[in-house]
This record gives C-alpha cells, structure tokens and sequence, in this order.
C-alpha cells in the first residue's frame, strides 16, 4: 500500500524485517523443540538464538540466485550462526515458514483492526447518544418517509460495526492456525510436538490437517471479512456525503482552519473524507474475489495463492486500518445542523405524516383504499404548493366528517414518531438511556 493510506504501526506488520523476525522465531522455536526431544542438541538452539542474525540486503542477493525465498533467509542466518544452523528447518517445509508467518502477521494486523473499529463504535456511540432526540426526516429511494432521529441513524451504524467487530473476532480465531507438518503435511519428518510449541510460543492454534500448507478456505473468510467491514464503512461515508449536499445542509465533515476545498471554487467545502473512505472500501472488496479463489489449490499445495497474499493481506489490512482511522476522526468531529434537519422535516408541509392519516381514517370506519386516495390526494396536492397538508385533508368531506380539527391536528405530532427511540437504544447498546425531550418543544433554529 502506498505511503498516503499506511499507517506505520500496520505497515511495520508487513516490513521485511517483521516477516523475517518471525521466521527467525518459527525456526528457532521449532529447533528448541527439537533439542527437548533429543532430535537435535541443545547446544544448537542456543546458538541459533545467541547468534542468529539476518541481513535483508544479503538475503535480497541470495535469492536472486537460489531463486527461493526461505532457502535465501536459511543460507543467510547459517552465515550468521555457523555450523549449529545444519540443525534449523528438520523435516520442515518452506510452507510451515510462510504459513505461520501469514497467521501471525494477519493475527497481529487484526488486532490493530480492532482497535480502529473500537474507536469508530465510541464515536459513533456517542454521536448517537448526543443527537438520539434531535428529529430528521428519513429517506427511502432518496424520497421523504416519515420522522426519525439522528441519533437513530448513527445507531444503526453502530450495530453493523458491533457485527463486524464481532465477525473479525471470529475470523482472526480462524486465521491464527500454526502448520508444521513438513512435506504434504504427514510429520513423516518432524514430530507433531514440535508444531504444539511453535503453536503456544506465537499464540495461535494448531491446524488439525494441514496438506503441507494451511487451508485457504481460513484467508477466504479472513477477507471476505474485512470486505464486509469495508461495506460498513462506506455505508457510511455515503450516508455523510448524501446529507452534506448543497440542496440538504444536514451534516458535514470537519473542515479544518486553512484547508481548501477547491483549487477553482474558494466557496466549496467538499466532502472528501468521505469520497476517500468510499474508495479505499470498493479497494478493500475487490481484494475479496482473489482470496475465494485460492481455495481451490492442486492437490496438497500449489503456488498460485502466493503472489495473491503477498499483495491482498497487506495492501486490505493496512488500507482498513487507514479507513478506520479515518473514519473515526471523521464521526467525531462531523458537524450537524438540527435546525436544517428539522427545516428539511417540514418541507413538505406535513405529508410526512401520511401514514398516520390514513391509519386513523381507516379506524374511524373509512376504507383502506377510499382513505389512501383521500391522503394521497392531498398530500400531492401539498407538494405542488396548494396548500398545507392539513389543511387540504380538513376539506376533504371524508376527512372533516370522521376526525375532528383536534383530532387530525393530533396526527401531526412530531414526537409520536420517536416515542420508542429510546427502547431501541436500550435494546442496541444494552443500558438504560435517559427519556428523551419531546422533538416538538426542541428550540428551532
């Protein structure tokens, strides 16, 4: 991934000098178990952690010759060792290497993924918390529906968050496999015990069956993850590019002192977190595809999942970890207008409580469908301009003969569309909310 979307905590995760470090550390683990059986002398493993040492500049020269990565780093480290290093890598596979390794950089990677999640949920939490009881109209097809809150729609947010979370959780168990199992897998060569440490001393589980490289169905769901976490995250960007169109004003992103939004326009004030964070997600899927198909691998191992990794798992976890950052800043600092979202409410004059019209026009003894041709009827009326909402259902004979001006006047209660706000929020976050002020004595302006 490119400097401009790394941050170094991730992208040291992916540097040489990580990847070669935990190389060291499987091979080196491996051989201290090795000694412990009586398969290879002690005095070997202590001198490989004493003294062994790698160059990458050296190991870059190697390989270019053996054309083999792991053979290049195990030539270079017996250069450093000397003699004792003829016990590394017994009956081990360069799969056990790079397999191990992609486990623990992955499982590493994601737990800088969740933290970056985690403060995107704080941010969002107390967004919501803060703007739970201030009114905005809801859309559906891009068109008015009926009230709801602010706080409501960011809540929304918070809980595909909380399941992503909760499906990384998952995926990093099922990443963090360790495989030492030597050539297609069998320990023909290598006892199964020394897998067990190697395991316990990097954290991660064993693999049950490993056919000399670990399963690829485990990376599949790994990304396929992080691409849903992706969706999330651009669900939202949109959310606040949408609101922070000129024709609506109800949100925007931060704009710091002395950005420029346009190199044209000195008036503009573009939202280009959010287009960035859209970008970064449809890069992160299409990371996905890739990964589904290296599950299909001939028959106990192949290469052609190799370059695919070498570019997917750090490019879409060092791009998340990015997004998240971003995203989190970008809730905690994003600017909210209730006067505009409330001003927005009311554009229509009212028909956004259509539905409860024409609810207590069938419960007064009207027929669903003379009741909805009566609303609908005037509500389109209202939207060209004739005239309030309410007033054009007061003229209605249908109306005016079932409801009286009190009663219909009862139906355009803003409040009476979040009176369950607060339920929701108990029921999402799972404490107790303070009752929320009546939208309808909420100062406007």
């Amino acid at each position: 991934m490119i400097p401009r979307y790394s941050r170094p905590e991730m992208s040291a995760i992916w540097s040489p000098e990580t990847r070669y470090r935990i190389w060291f550390e499987i091979e080196a683990h491996a051989l201290d178990a090795m000694a412990e059986l009586g398969h290879a002398p002690k005095s070997a493993a202590k001198a490989v952690w004493k003294r062994g040492a790698w160059d990458i500049a050296r190991i870059d020269a190697i390989e270019r010759e053996v054309r083999h990565d792991v053979i290049a780093f195990l030539t270079n480290v017996t250069e450093a060792v000397g003699p004792e290093a003829r016990y590394l890598h017994q009956g081990m596979t360069s799969s056990d290497v790079l397999d191990t390794a992609l486990a623990v950089q992955l499982a590493r990677a994601s737990d800088l993924l969740l933290a970056g999640l985690d403060r995107v949920l704080a941010a969002l939490e107390r967004r919501a918390r803060e703007h739970k009881a201030t009114p905005c109209i809801g859309r559906s097809h891009g068109i008015h529906a009926e009230p709801t809150s602010f706080g409501l729609k960011l809540l929304g947010h918070w809980a595909e968050f909380a399941r992503g979370r909760a499906r990384l959780v998952a995926a990093r168990a099922e990443i963090a496999t360790c495989a030492v199992s030597g050539a297609v897998g069998t320990f023909a060569n290598v006892d199964p015990r020394v897998e067990a440490h190697v395991a316990q001393k990097l954290g991660l589980a064993v693999e049950p069956v490993s056919t000399q490289i670990i399963a690829r169905d485990r990376h599949a769901q790994y990304f396929a993850t992080l691409g849903v976490i992706a969706g999330a995250v651009e669900r939202l960007a949109t959310a606040v590019r949408l609101l922070q169109q000129s024709e609506l004003g109800e949100a925007e992103e931060p704009f710091a002192k002395g950005q420029k939004g346009s190199s044209a326009m000195p008036h503009k004030r573009n939202p280009v977190l959010s287009e960035n964070l859209c970008g970064l997600a449809r890069l992160i899927r299409g990371m996905v595809a890739p990964a589904l198909e290296n599950i299909a691998l001939w028959h106990e191992r192949d290469i052609s999942h190799s370059a695919v990794e070498r570019v997917i798992a750090p490019d879409a976890t060092i791009a998340l970890d990015f997004a998240l950052d971003r995203l989190a800043g970008m809730i905690d600092g994003l600017v909210v207008y209730p006067a505009a979202m409330l001003a927005n409410l009311e554009r229509g004059g009212g028909v956004v409580h259509s539905q409860r019209v024409l609810l207590a026009l069938t419960q007064a003894g009207l027929s669903r469908e003379a009741a909805y041709r009566v609303v609908q009827g005037s509500a389109h009326a209202a939207l060209a301009g004739q005239g309030s909402f309410r007033e054009l259902l007061a003229r209605e004979s249908e109306v005016a003969s079932r409801l009286t001006p009190k009663e219909l006047g009862a139906l355009f209660d803003l409040g009476y569309h979040l009176k369950h706000v607060d339920t929701i929020f108990q029921r999402v976050l799972g404490t107790k909310t303070k009752p929320s002020p009546s939208p309808t004595k909420r100062k406007r302006g």
